[in-house]
């Protein structure tokens, strides 16, 4: 697979993801990448998520109550909390989480934990 091209869209695109440090919408990284790039199109995001993703710089996630968001794919194991009031997906680093929390005779391949409530931001403004 050949690598996509360094326009000043992928650029803009990477440079959200390098900064911000957390899962975002589609929707998110057009708003954050349009402060670069004002003639930023949703097409063309979705297009460069896309390979991100082919190449392996970003990972498809897909939290029950967003929907998909991508983060860089380079991190470790982590869950996912989203807070119910500015609608934000954060990562949570490390798992407490044992396989041997399956019942006998299961094998655990993967899992994911997500957790929803208030993030700090929010609690202070609430």
């Amino acid at each position: 697979m050949t690598k996509m091209r360094h326009t000043p869209q992928r650029n803009a695109i990477e440079a959200v993801f390098s900064s911000v440090q957390r899962p975002l919408s589609v929707d998110e990284v057009l708003e954050l990448a349009r402060e670069q790039v004002k003639s930023m199109d949703p097409a063309t995001v979705y297009r460069n998520l896309g390979r991100m993703v082919e190449e392996g710089w970003l990972e498809r996630i897909t939290l029950p109550s967003k929907g998909v968001l991508y983060e860089l794919k380079q991190k470790a194991h982590h869950h996912h909390f989203h807070c119910r009031r500015c609608d934000r997906a954060f990562e949570i680093q490390g798992c407490g989480l044992s396989p041997k929390l399956a019942p006998p005779g299961f094998l655990v391949e993967d899992h994911d934990v997500f957790l929803y409530g208030t993030c700090p931001e929010c609690v202070k403004t609430a």
